[in-house]
């Protein structure tokens, strides 16, 4: 994936002794005992990492982790006391007056918790805002602002005025804002903590299509988990200063990095994270369609089980024997093919397990995993899926 962003060893400190700051914090002082010796506040603490192209890159930590300060290192409201920050291959500290200014007007938009709306401009006011700033034709700005709204779903609502509007719509009239200018990266610091959890859902919604649509990067700041692993294609865990973890949600709650993660992330909604290939297993008795009953019979005797997964000799997924049916074939001279069960549950090993719970408490037996070409790839049990809930 092409990288949009790259953060390397920044840091971010607030008071005199910066230096001494940094050599105490590189000899293993704590941010306390570093604030106690120097009366230095180390907010960022070597911060490294990459940002891909078209990517929800989300931020999380509980207040004072930092994770504020860092996104607005992006858009230079806070400078780096160390460190670079690249945008596509340029160091955004280094960049001349213009170049910054050309950076925040064309690049990069922000999307506020207090959505930072215009009360004495209407809907479309707002949305026209940065378009104006850039000397934007009347009809042009019009056409653009308008599309914007229509996309955030505030078509009929461009005249309103901003005390008029609810909570989630002034949060969408900031997003359409943002929108306009057509930027390569959004910034979203908690856009949507202030709004109550239906609205919070819909706008969540509303966002991952905005970007399926438009594929920006959006670094997108939170301090609920479950919204971080809903929006986020990777998710960066931070805690007093420093980045703990980066990881997609199913493999940071698959594989923590340390018990802060763990204890983190344990009131995340497991089931609409884990994929399936994460929980299935090997079936221990498998035979092959051309194989004999009594064959199929001696291996579910051998595996202690009264089933059997059929497969073609290329491992292509044909149904589910059972020893009852498996008994019957071989008094009366059947093959297997002409007494498996076909109408049996099968999913893929990129399913969410939150997908197939119906299925997995009423099937009759273990779900089958198989690949676009039908080949099986494992098994879910009813006790897996409900053990990775």
């Amino acid at each position: 994936m092409e990288k949009i962003i790259e953060v390397k060893g920044v840091y971010k400190l607030y008071g005199n002794d910066k230096n001494q700051a940094l050599k105490l914090g590189k000899e293993g002082k704590d941010k306390a005992e570093i604030h106690k010796k120097t009366g230095v506040t180390t907010a960022l603490w070597d911060i490294n990492l990459d940002i891909n192209q078209g990517e929800i890159f989300v931020i999380i930590g509980l207040s004072g982790s930092g994770k504020s300060t860092l996104v607005r290192c992006f858009n230079l409201l806070n400078k780096p006391t160390y460190g670079e920050i690249l945008f596509k291959g340029n160091n955004i500290s280094k960049m001349s007056k213009k170049e910054i200014y050309d950076f925040k007007r064309n690049n990069i938009s922000m999307v506020f918790q207090n959505f930072g709306l215009l009360s004495h401009r209407n809907v479309i006011g707002n949305v026209e805002f940065g378009l104006e700033i850039r000397g934007m034709s009347k009809e042009e700005r019009y056409n653009k602002a308008m599309e914007m709204i229509n996309l955030v779903g505030l078509e009929g609502f461009e005249n309103s005025p901003i005390d008029n509007l609810s909570g989630g719509m002034k949060q969408r009239v900031g997003l359409a804002r943002a929108l306009a200018n057509d930027p390569d990266i959004l910034l979203m610091d908690e856009p949507f903590s202030a709004l109550d959890p239906l609205v919070r859902k819909d706008l969540q919604f509303e966002l991952m299509k905005i970007q399926r649509k438009l594929n920006k990067t959006i670094i997108f700041i939170t301090h609920d988990i479950n919204e971080a692993f809903k929006l986020g294609d990777r998710v960066a865990i931070m805690k007093d200063g420093k980045i703990i973890q980066i990881a997609t949600p199913e493999e940071m709650t698959t594989n923590p990095a340390n018990e802060y993660v763990r204890n983190f992330i344990e009131n995340a909604d497991r089931k609409k994270i884990i994929s399936v290939k994460n929980i299935m297993i090997t079936p221990s008795s498998i035979v092959k369609i051309h194989d004999t009953p009594s064959f199929a019979i001696t291996t579910m005797r051998n595996n202690s089980v009264s089933s059997a997964y059929v497969v073609s000799e290329k491992m292509k997924f044909m149904g589910i024997l059972n020893i009852e049916s498996a008994i019957e074939a071989k008094k009366q001279n059947l093959k297997i093919e002409d007494v498996i069960e076909k109408n049996v549950s099968k999913t893929g090993a990129d399913s969410l397990v939150k997908d197939i719970i119906d299925t997995a408490i009423v099937t009759r037996y273990p779900i089958a995993v198989v690949d676009d070409d039908e080949i099986l790839m494992g098994i879910v049990t009813k006790a897996d899926v409900l053990s990775a809930v």
